[in-house]
């Protein structure tokens, strides 16, 4: 019974260390564009059979500690605040942005976009974005429309052709994606593969000039917080205590 009880409170030990973890990335990152919470799922671990179930008798059976069983990605929508910077863009509604570095594909929700040296639309780690292909240099304006078309106005007062428009794409499970960090995603084997959203404009809108805040309630985030440090406390105690009752079976044979 002292050896379990050991074992489950270091088991407990391990899952609120966890905890914490997920907790202090979700409040450093309460101001993160586009940032999808974690959140943590725990489960019992298998059970000790003092004795099998009979009829009409129960299992007697003792437990053996938790562990971690999920973190999950809440892919809630953030608030969309106004920025009135032409470059930001929202998305407001489901999907993704699909941004590339050449030989890697990624996925985010983050429309803080900047110009490169060529005059092309980024992201501000310089990665391309699908679907625009225009030439921004020679613009004096540019509007992005709810669905996603882009147009402008060149410097000599001519309508600009050619700016392209940004695409969506969707997951069947969005939150089986992986974070790799930059605030990007990318696919894996649970996420299935990105579809371009058609119908942009109708559910989803895309919104200029703004940015999706994170979608971390700092209230909810404390509160974990608190829940965590005394569940960490009370399974230290448990240690502690099978300890001290160690000790006195010890000193029993002296």
């Amino acid at each position: 019974m002292l050896l379990r009880s050991l074992g489950t409170g270091v088991s407990g030990l391990k899952n609120f260390q966890t905890y914490l973890d997920v907790i202090g990335n979700n409040i450093s990152n309460v101001s993160t564009t586009g940032f999808k919470k974690g959140r943590i799922n725990f489960e019992d671990m298998f059970n000790d059979n003092v004795q099998n179930a009979s009829a009409g008798r129960n299992a007697i059976q003792v437990g053996l500690g938790s562990q971690t069983g999920s973190i999950d990605n809440i892919v809630t929508n953030g608030v969309v605040n106004s920025t009135g910077n032409p470059y930001d863009v929202a998305i407001n509604g489901e999907g993704y942005f699909q941004v590339s570095d050449g030989p890697n594909t990624f996925y985010t929700r983050a429309g803080d976009f900047k110009l490169n040296d060529a005059g092309q639309l980024v992201t501000s780690q310089g990665y391309s974005i699908d679907g625009v292909t225009g030439n921004f240099n020679n613009l004096s304006s540019f509007t992005i429309a709810s669905d996603g078309t882009i147009s402008g106005v060149n410097n000599d007062g001519t309508p600009a052709t050619g700016l392209g428009r940004l695409n969506i794409y969707v997951f069947n499970n969005p939150a089986g994606l992986e974070k790799v960090g930059n605030s990007l995603y990318q696919e894996s084997g649970n996420s299935g593969n990105a579809n371009a959203l058609t119908g942009v404009g109708t559910s989803t809108k895309i919104q200029q000039g703004a940015l999706e805040g994170s979608n971390v309630d700092l209230t909810d985030e404390m509160t974990a917080l608190i829940e965590a440090q005394r569940a960490y406390q009370a399974n230290a105690r448990t240690i502690t205590t099978a300890d001290q009752i160690l000790q006195e079976l010890v000193q029993l044979k002296r």
